[in-house]
């Protein structure tokens, strides 16, 4: 099966899911469907209009996570690694904290939903740029050197995040808590579509750099003799990762291992090395992934869990497979 009829396949399984998510148990009358059209909109059209919501913020942070992930794992020639190595979740996690701490639980609540949606992006690729400009900026440091700072910023924040959440009030606490884990439930509006502007305006940009991608999964020393210039596509390619892990961890929340799941699903799928191929299909699974993760959320725990906490257990196991599997 060609790669072009498992593309096709798997975008009519995607637009399934996007259906199947929005019109389960929905309550319509379907003899309105074509002799009715308003009768059939009114009846369930509040709990439509929230699905579609849902889905939306499932289809931006979907796309972000993957698409961040493939460029990751070329560029650090890696399969078990994620962006949230860098530390940007618990980057997150202490931002929130720290706000809470220092202006308390109500004026905490005041803030706009889109002020919090810039101070948290701006925050995130704020520190991963400076991140990127000291440990790249000398010619020849390599990757890993990086990767290794950001393990140990991701347990500093960590332990500054447990540290301050231990001082604040229990009440407060809660609020922390709450951003730990992400939740479709209560997306914005206006951040759905100031996101899905970011998402298509990084996404456009970058799609020169696709193509140096397929050179760049060779190596380093094969893409500078096939005249890429490595230092600064890596860069770019690392400034793009972290405006889309920032991008999809200020709109829902962190997802550590769903960008690990559904990339590595997609190569299993997807036997090639064009880039072009894996970054629309590992989209695709995601949005799968997703709308049918938030369905068992649902409809099977009753909202008893969050979507993450189901995502990361799974994610969690197939890493371990994964790092079994690479040992043999």
């Amino acid at each position: 099966m060609s790669n072009r009829t498992k593309l096709m396949l798997l975008l009519g399984l995607t637009i399934a899911s996007i259906l199947f998510f929005l019109l389960f148990k929905l309550g319509l009358h379907w003899e309105y469907l074509f002799s009715d059209w308003d009768k059939f909109t009114e009846d369930s059209a509040y709990a439509f209009n929230k699905r579609w919501y849902k889905i939306i913020a499932m289809v931006i942070a979907g796309s972000a996570i993957a698409f961040s992930t493939v460029i990751f794992q070329t560029v650090t020639h890696n399969r078990i690694l994620t962006p949230s190595i860098i530390g940007l979740d618990w980057l997150f996690l202490l931002v929130q904290t720290l706000l809470i701490y220092f202006l308390g639980g109500r004026n905490y609540a005041m803030i706009s939903n889109e002020w919090m949606f810039v101070i948290s992006i701006g925050t995130l690729v704020a520190f991963s740029v400076i991140l990127f400009k000291i440990m790249l900026g000398k010619e020849g440091r390599s990757v890993y050197f990086l990767l290794l700072m950001g393990i140990i910023m991701g347990a500093l924040f960590n332990s500054l995040s447990t540290f301050m959440q231990v001082l604040i009030d229990p009440n407060e606490f809660l609020i922390a808590q709450d951003k730990m884990f992400a939740s479709f439930n209560n997306v914005q509006v206006k951040l759905i579509v100031w996101a899905a502007i970011v998402l298509v305006v990084t996404c456009i940009a970058f799609i020169p750099f696709i193509r140096y991608l397929d050179v760049l999964s060779l190596g380093r020393d094969q893409s500078v003799n096939l005249g890429v210039s490595y230092q600064a596509v890596v860069r770019i390619s690392l400034v793009v990762v972290a405006i889309l892990t920032a991008l999809s961890t200020a709109l829902v929340g962190p997802i550590t291992f769903l960008g690990l799941l559904v990339v590595n699903l997609t190569y299993e799928i997807f036997k090639t090395y064009k880039h072009s191929v894996l970054i629309i299909g590992s989209i695709l699974v995601s949005i799968i992934a997703l709308a049918f993760g938030q369905l068992i959320v649902e409809r099977i725990f009753t909202f008893s869990t969050t979507l993450s906490v189901i995502i990361n257990f799974i994610g969690g196991i197939y890493f371990i497979y994964l790092l079994l599997r690479g040992s043999k």
